[in-house]
């Protein structure tokens, strides 16, 4: 078996990997520092566990279990006690080691681990469709019918009773709501990151901290949406 480790603090990353080279058939083929590194790291290696600390700054082990597609095999390394039940909601979290781990609690996580079998093939959950699928969305201004590129959308806003439709051109104040237009715009192409703000995700010029820049357009994101933007992200 193969496994990675992610923990902010460079001490309790030690520990682990002594306690992986007991195990004769385990190889730490990395560790990390970052959550966001090791996604990276897991869009282009086959893992079969990882051990993963739960607070961490900016992103946490909870945002990234939440953010990976097909995940291995997770096992949470913290000194909170207090995540233990809510951990195995998550099918792939399949032990919960806390700190100080002792060798034997860890060769029985192991060892519970090989009772498993190593990664399974999970079936891909159905990407939900919309029913509009097309290209073009049209919007009420004025009573008139004005049609909009959806590739060239950039941001949709809401403001009140209305909402501001942002394209690479102009930008449009419609009478409607967030979840109304929501409803009509393919998930392939956009996602809503913040309770007011839905994305052209394709558009993204750049990630820093909790926002995002589309164009000359900086958008919030928030704490409940950012995993899913990460999952929906091709990282290198």
């Amino acid at each position: 078996m193969n496994c990675i480790i992610i923990d902010d603090e460079a001490t309790a990353r030690a520990i682990v990997k002594k306690l992986c080279s007991k195990i004769p058939d385990l190889d730490v083929i990395e560790e990390f520092d970052n959550a966001i590194s090791a996604i990276k790291f897991l869009n282009q290696q086959h893992i079969d566990i990882v051990f993963l600390d739960i607070h961490m700054p900016g992103f946490s082990g909870v945002d990234f279990v939440q953010t990976l597609k097909n995940p291995p095999h997770i096992v949470l390394t913290t000194s909170d006690t207090n995540f233990a039940i809510e951990a195995y909601e998550y099918e792939c979290i399949v032990d919960y080691l806390v700190k100080p781990i002792t060798q034997e609690r860890f060769d029985k996580c192991i060892s519970k681990i090989e009772s498993i079998g190593y990664q399974t093939s999970k079936s891909q959950q159905t990407t939900k469709t919309n029913a509009n699928e097309g290209e073009d969305l049209y919007i009420n201004i004025d009573r008139r019918l004005i049609k909009l590129k959806l590739n060239e959308i950039l941001v949709i806003e809401a403001k009140g009773d209305y909402i501001d439709v942002k394209t690479e051109k102009e930008e449009y104040r419609v009478h409607t709501t967030l979840k109304k237009i929501k409803e009509k715009l393919p998930e392939k192409l956009f996602l809503q990151i913040h309770r007011s703000y839905i994305i052209n995700f394709t558009k993204i010029i750049d990630i820093e901290d909790n926002s995002v820049l589309i164009a000359k357009n900086v958008v919030p994101i928030s704490r409940s949406n950012r995993p899913e933007l990460m999952r929906r992200l091709n990282l290198l």
